[in-house]
């Protein structure tokens, strides 16, 4: 989520990267089976891909053939699942439990960052020197600036005052991301800076307002909280752009942000397995980096999801990264894929991502039977009808719901009563009980190590379906 400078001996990459963003979808088929080839081969040196592909050459065989991989498993046997010996968790934890070392190469040609665990089980994940050179081929070539006429006469952004806000006190990949570009760039330290989001929020407000960025990155959640700030008047930057990712982005938020701001929003869908996923379009659509990346999505049972379906969860293939091979990854996300071609003329696939970490609530239903409510419905409920974005929606065990208002949702004497009705007339139009909603308000929601704000949580243990 951070713009990327080229570095010397990325030439080749950076241009096989521009030349396919325009490329037929039977050429980048082509790119991706022959670097699925390399990927599969290269894996051969860990024991845990030797074993599962013996006697497998093909590459889409031998890609289907492959399990579904999860990160519990995957951190259990970690050095089962890395092509350098060398790598070893204890030292890749040691090596992250130091904060002085953010944004530094492990082993002198490694890059390390962590996972912050929102989907239950950290994680952490090594890239290779292709994979850095990928990621910042695609993260400099393939974004649409809303300004282009700027980025024309300044494409590396070394003009712009860019401030990435999220968490800071651990080697999470965003500012592992802005702090490699800072140590190997020395002319950016001052125009290039990072803010924590976990601080509170008047100190944030005022650091901002002292740095005045042209750009900002953060998170959705985040990003409405600095909206709801501007809009009272506490926040003064006008930035020329303000770039999302890590969380689902709904279009009430993107407005609420834009309108805000008065400038335009651009979003970007990425993971700690693989940074640039998919890039917005002119036309505000996302496009998957499909000739680097395979998204596959899958049902409960991990079968494959037919595209325009959406999907419980996706799977993952990072073409790029050699040494810590990530095959068919369970990620966690539900997405949809797209089938018909973008305005835009890209002929990368298109996708919607329609959530992210947040749980699906079962409930009891006025019959007797179990009502599945999914996050993407009960956000937009609160987005669209009750007008709140800074918000946490839990089920608790014994059947009630606790709803936590944050700051940008408080200023309304009327909003928790209007959450109220608005939550209660969703959950019985699906065929619920009428749910009992308590509701707080709070000074700042609980976050993840990341920042990233899960908000909708599903109660566990007995008592999970009543209402």
């Amino acid at each position: 989520m951070s713009p990327s400078l080229p570095r010397p001996g990325a030439a080749a990459i950076t241009a096989n990267v521009i030349s396919t963003a325009h490329a037929s979808a039977e050429v980048i088929a082509a790119r991706q089976s022959e670097r699925l080839g390399a990927l599969l081969e290269a894996a051969r040196a860990a024991p845990f891909y030797r074993q599962l592909l013996h006697g497998h050459h093909e590459p889409p065989k031998a890609l289907a053939s492959m399990p579904p991989v999860e990160r519990p498993s995957w951190m259990a046997h970690f050095a089962d699942g890395v092509t350098d010996p060398r790598l070893t968790l204890a030292s890749l934890k040691a090596f992250c439990a130091d904060p002085r070392l953010i944004g530094q190469r492990y082993l002198d040609r490694y890059w390390v960052w962590e996972s912050s665990g929102s989907s239950g089980q950290p994680g952490v994940f090594v890239h290779d020197e292709m994979a850095m050179a990928v990621y910042d081929a695609l993260e400099a070539t393939r974004r649409h600036s809303p300004r282009p006429w700027v980025r024309l006469c300044d494409p590396f952004y070394i003009g712009e005052r860019f401030a990435f806000v999220g968490a800071i006190d651990g080697h999470f990949a965003s500012h592992v991301s802005v702090q490699r570009q800072r140590l190997g760039n020395p002319w950016l330290e001052r125009t290039w800076q990072n803010f924590s989001i976990l601080q509170p929020t008047p100190t944030l407000v005022g650091q901002l307002n002292a740095f005045a960025p042209t750009i900002v990155a953060t998170y959705p959640t985040a990003a409405a909280l600095l909206a709801d700030e501007a809009r009272h008047g506490r926040l003064h930057i006008r930035p020329q752009e303000v770039w999302t990712g890590g969380e689902t982005l709904s279009t009430p938020v993107r407005r609420h942000i834009e309108q805000a701001f008065g400038c335009a929003l651009r979003n970007s869908y990425g993971a700690s397995e693989f940074l640039p996923i998919a890039w917005e379009c002119g036309e505000g659509r996302l496009h998957v980096n499909a000739d680097w990346v395979i998204l596959e999505p899958v049902d409960e049972q991990m079968r494959p999801v037919a595209t325009g379906r959406p999907s419980h969860t996706t799977l993952l293939t990072n073409l790029a990264n050699h040494v810590q091979p990530l095959i068919r990854f369970d990620i966690g996300d539900r997405i949809v894929l797209g089938a018909e071609p973008c305005a835009c003329g890209s002929a990368l696939p298109l996708v919607e991502v329609q959530g992210r970490r947040d749980d699906v609530l079962v409930v009891a239903g006025r019959h007797g039977e179990p009502v599945t409510l999914l996050p993407l419905a009960l956000t937009t409920v609160l987005e669209d009808d009750a007008g709140v974005f800074d918000f946490q929606l839990q089920q608790l065990a014994g059947g009630s719901w606790r709803l936590t208002l944050g700051p940008a949702s408080t200023s309304s004497a009327t909003a928790p009563e209007r959450c109220k009705r608005v939550l209660v007339d969703f959950a019985v139009a699906q065929g619920a009980v009428k749910p009992r909603i308590v509701i707080r308000r709070v000074d700042a929601l609980p976050q993840g190590r990341s920042g990233k704000v899960k908000r909708i949580i599903a109660a566990s243990g007995p008592g999970t379906v009543a209402c």
